[in-house]
């Protein structure tokens, strides 16, 4: 079985490393939705930029929804073994 403490390590490391970027493809895109719906997308076009992972020169587009799908997919996976951890005990 999967050894508990390394198991806890390892999503106590990844949930503060993926919190900002979940939260940032969250929100920017949620905003650029609602900025689409009322008619003003173009204006807010740096939305979709963010939301996209392009932070002004540091562009990250290639790479940036494969990090947020690795990450919440470590989490999910980690997070479920521990539950089922927890479970078998009662």
């Amino acid at each position: 079985m999967i050894n508990k403490r390394r198991l806890r390590h390892l999503h106590y490391t990844l949930a503060p490393l993926m919190i900002f970027p979940l939260l940032l493809t969250a929100i920017t895109g949620s905003l650029f939705q609602v900025a689409e719906l009322t008619g003003n997308a173009r204006k807010f076009s740096w939305l979709l930029a963010l939301h996209r992972g392009k932070f002004g020169i540091i562009d990250l587009q290639i790479i940036y929804p494969f990090l947020n799908a690795f990450g919440i997919l470590m989490l999910g996976v980690t997070g479920i073994f521990m539950w089922l951890q927890v479970r078998r005990k009662t």
